[in-house]
């Protein structure tokens, strides 16, 4: 990277909640926030928005006539700009551009107009401009009245930090000033969480966690669906008002030797990891964010990776997703959220289940991880 990149505000909304001060509250305990859903004629375990933050978003949803008929991953999305965009002195004349992406997009609204095609034999006039891809980024820059450019992308579960990728290139290339990043999903529908299923990597598990993400002794896969949005402000150079620092990118992708799985040894994130680190010794990282989606082979994979770069002194490790679930497109910067929580309250997060590690006396590089179905690997390294 030419230069640092400041991040000056983000927001988020997921099982969590959306406030940072709840956020972390709700970091600080043992406790996960995965509940029980009717799927068919069976349960589920999903993470769920709280029902404060939804009747929240019904009101971003009434606040437009036009918003009346979108997606909940547009909504979401809504929600979380304006917090975001609140914490800024950024204005709508300013040049900055938005990328928000998605894994799956508008899963609820594509469900139900395909019902209705499979029922009718017609399709809903809104039909497709509510299901596009780039409906996302469209609606953000509508709602912010921003000039900038307006991008919407799908790398699989990456898609978020791959929304950051673009950020960087973006203001690193003087084409914007400042850039919001960000991603969304709201997957928790029954075809979506079928699909899941079907790949036998879904949590059955019935006692204290139902996701066992960074439980390398577990025999069956956990993984947890959850929903959720986040974004994030960026802006080129160290700027006063920042609240942490990108200090290094990397990216990778493997050659699929299975549509969904990574090699033993995840190359994708060994080579993600090396390019985000750049000149910069393995020794000064404190703490890494992993995917670690709660599967066996991803989770393990991984920690396959980091001992590959990190060899006999491996940073403090920990993951989010036996908490908030496995939010897709979104996860990606739900971990970044974590991390700079982190570096502002100087505190590591425990997997409580994961065994014991040491714990360092300062936090200062915190590097973030996430992969997506056939090897999409990005690496992010953010400091104080």
């Amino acid at each position: 990277m030419k230069e640092l990149i400041s991040i000056t505000s983000f927001a988020s909304v997921s099982a969590l909640g959306s406030t940072p001060k709840k956020i972390w509250e709700n970091y600080l305990n043992k406790q996960h926030f995965l509940s029980s859903k009717e799927i068919e004629d069976s349960k589920a375990w999903v993470a769920q928005l709280t029902g404060e933050d939804k009747h929240a978003i019904e009101e971003v949803q009434n606040s437009d006539n036009k918003y009346k008929n979108l997606d909940p991953s547009v909504l979401y999305t809504l929600f979380v700009a304006r917090k975001a965009m609140e914490q800024t002195d950024w204005k709508s004349s300013d040049n900055f551009g938005i990328n928000i992406g998605s894994s799956r997009g508008a899963t609820s609204l594509f469900e139900k107009y395909h019902k209705e095609f499979l029922t009718t034999g017609k399709s809903s006039t809104l039909s497709s401009p509510t299901t596009t891809l780039g409906n996302i980024s469209s609606w953000i820059a509508h709602d912010l009245q921003s000039n900038g450019p307006e991008i919407s992308h799908s790398i699989t579960c990456s898609t978020g930090l791959h929304s950051l990728l673009n950020g960087v290139a973006w203001l690193q290339s003087g084409m914007s000033e400042k850039f919001m990043i960000g991603a969304s999903e709201a997957s928790l529908t029954d075809f979506t969480i079928a699909q899941m299923q079907a790949l036998k990597v879904y949590s059955k598990e019935n006692d204290e966690y139902p996701c066992k993400a960074f439980d390398l002794n577990k025999t069956k896969n956990t993984m947890v669906l959850g929903e959720g949005a986040s974004v994030f402000c960026l802006e080129n150079g160290s700027k006063e008002n920042a609240i942490a620092f990108i200090e290094g990118v990397g990216y990778a992708t493997e050659v699929l030797k299975h549509n969904t799985s990574v090699t033993t040894d995840a190359e994708c994130f060994q080579k993600s990891m090396k390019m985000a680190l750049g000149t910069i010794s393995p020794d000064e990282i404190d703490a890494i964010v992993m995917h670690a989606p709660g599967t066996i082979k991803g989770d393990q994979s991984e920690i396959n990776a980091i001992q590959k770069i990190f060899c006999n002194k491996t940073p403090f490790l920990t993951t989010n997703k036996w908490k908030l679930g496995h939010t897709f497109g979104a996860s990606g910067l739900l971990s970044l959220e974590l991390a700079v929580l982190m570096l502002q309250h100087q505190q590591i997060i425990e997997v409580p289940f994961a065994e014991s590690q040491h714990t360092p006396k300062k936090l200062n590089k915190i590097l973030v991880n996430a992969v997506g179905f056939g090897g999409n690997a990005v690496s992010v390294l953010i400091t104080k």
